[in-house]
């Protein structure tokens, strides 16, 4: 018998060996030409801009679904560097184009030079610009050959590079991409997931037809798919997670005090005057003035002013939460609201008080080895205490009305710590603002949204008392009731019904702040790897 040779291991011909190399070479991301490349990141740049616009014009959202759709059927394309580069300049030109006004208030009102305040934006905007870069670098590294799990592993690591720019360094969420989907179909997911899970959502939304492989037949599906899912969302009824309480009537006040006059002795008397007569003459449950509508401490004042006020308000029926600093020198101060009401004269200071917990870094606290650039800005109330995270609510006919100052209804999740005891609870939440720091500018219309956001996210009635605007009613759906026009002096009058209740989102986030967000967005990210799907 003869046995046969062992078959041996198989030797592809010459040409095949070459064909299989260029084969390979072809499937692998490419650096583009030069002049391509510097096209592209320009591309990249006008998207990021475009990216920008929904979060002031919010009917405007699918430009936010296009512009991550761009941008992630490039990176998808692109080595990890290039992809890190097109992600810098696409949140370069995002941030740069939504937070432009931040030179109005170091350079007109911080006494900076032109060339320092554009610097000083610039940098900002450059190093925010970051995280949107190392996510798609770490994207077009750890990419998964799967399309599912493609445009998955892109959503986690957008929502990652989101969370790390509301969380660093105190955080800067300002123009996150969720708040584009106010009044979107994905606005119904916010008392579920609240603002970052909405930018996640859109994200997977956007990537999921833009980074599959072959021709426009083959992204059929899953845009198919993106497209039920908003037509889904926009036709379901709301969810009703809280319950009406009471209504009260209410009068917001908006002084339109330019911003360099509003600490200036010749024109604060002026000012003062025009509060006090609005804030005794006003016929409403609650009253309410903007922050630092009385821009000194109680000490200062003219003792009939601050006790003609005290006595208005301790009457039964009234009551008034303006903002004013507090404090003194040897404790330090804090920029606060003070809430007079029949029951206040019992309270410690006689009124009922709520500390900023949220301080705006170079504004109202200064980061170590920054003391010289604050002494470069001719801003006053350089440096304040902080509030407790969670503080008391301001009770006002039944009503739990819980303060928050200025930007700090960017932080969802600081607000939902609030709603760990439902019987203690907010029914009402009040923002008192000034963002006359930044002129007539658009963001006036993001802060507004912001707060609309919130509503949806807790399901709360906002009420938001500025100093230029936006002064107005929204209720827990995240509608304008009430409104007054911006950048004029006036008092809006309205009413505004309180809820009971806690939304999905308030539960998980005041429990554990946005861990269960960040947890779920790096187990996206690193599943691929661990089980064998790449």
């Amino acid at each position: 018998m003869v046995q046969g040779d062992a078959p041996g291991p198989a030797v592809a011909e010459p040409g095949q060996e070459r064909l299989t190399t260029r084969v390979a070479q072809a499937t692998q991301p490419q650096a583009p030409p030069r002049w391509a490349a510097w096209a592209e990141m320009s591309l990249a740049a006008c998207f990021g801009a475009a990216h920008s616009l929904p979060v002031v014009v919010t009917w405007a959202w699918p430009l936010q679904l296009l512009s991550v759709a761009w941008l992630a059927w490039r990176v998808s394309l692109a080595t990890p560097l290039r992809a890190a580069a097109l992600g810098w300049a696409f949140g370069s030109a995002w941030f740069a184009c939504a937070t432009w006004w931040l030179f109005i208030s170091m350079h007109r009102y911080g006494g900076l030079p032109a060339w320092m305040a554009i610097l000083g934006v610039a940098a900002l905007c450059c190093g925010m610009a970051l995280m949107p870069a190392i996510a798609m670098a770490v994207f077009a590294r750890l990419r998964s050959r799967r399309a599912a799990a493609h445009g998955l592993q892109f959503a986690a690591l957008w929502t990652l590079a989101e969370l790390a720019r509301g969380l660093l360094f105190t955080g800067f969420p300002w123009a996150a991409s969720g708040y584009a989907h106010v009044d979107s179909p994905l606005a119904a997911l916010a008392p579920w997931i609240g603002v970052y899970g909405i930018g996640g959502v859109a994200a997977a939304l956007a990537a999921a037809p833009a980074m599959t492989d072959g021709a426009f037949a083959a992204r059929r599906r899953p845009l198919a798919a993106a497209l039920a899912v908003l037509a889904a969302l926009a036709l379901a009824p709301l969810p009703q997670f809280t319950q009406a309480t009471g209504t009260l009537s209410v009068a917001l006040l908006q002084g339109n005090v330019a911003q360099d006059e509003k600490f200036s002795l010749q024109h604060l008397p002026q000012a003062l005057q025009w509060t006090g007569e609005q804030l005794l003459g006003a016929r409403a449950d609650l009253v309410l003035g903007a922050e630092t509508v009385i821009p000194l401490l109680p000490h200062q004042l003219d003792p009939q002013y601050w006790q003609a006020l005290l006595e208005h308000f301790r009457q039964p029926g009234r009551a008034a939460l303006v903002g004013l600093p507090l404090g003194d020198e040897p404790t330090g101060y804090t920029n606060s609201a003070a809430g007079i009401a029949a029951y206040s004269a019992d309270l410690p200071d006689g009124f009922y008080r709520y500390d900023k917990h949220h301080l705006v870094p170079f504004g109202e606290v200064i980061p170590p080895l920054f003391n010289w650039f604050i002494r470069l800005m001719q801003i006053p109330l350089g440096d304040f205490n902080r509030g407790p995270l969670v503080a008391p609510s301001f009770s006002v006919k039944g009503e739990r009305v819980a303060p928050n100052i200025c930007y700090e209804d960017l932080f969802g999740e600081e607000l939902a710590a609030r709603f760990t005891h439902p019987a203690l609870a907010p029914t009402i939440l009040a923002n008192l603002s000034n963002i006359g720091w930044f002129g007539q500018t658009i963001a006036v219309d993001q802060h507004l949204n912001i707060s609309r956001m919130r509503t949806l996210e807790l399901q709360r009635p906002m009420l938001r008392a500025t100093n230029t605007g936006a002064t107005a009613v929204i209720d827990h759906h995240g509608r304008v009731i009430h409104a007054l026009a911006p950048h004029i002096q006036g008092v809006l009058q309205g009413s505004v019904q309180g809820r009971n209740g806690v939304t999905p989102f308030a539960w998980w986030a005041g429990a554990a702040g946005l861990w269960p967000m960040l947890g779920l967005a790096l187990l996206l990210v690193l599943r691929p790897r661990y089980f064998g799907t790449k």
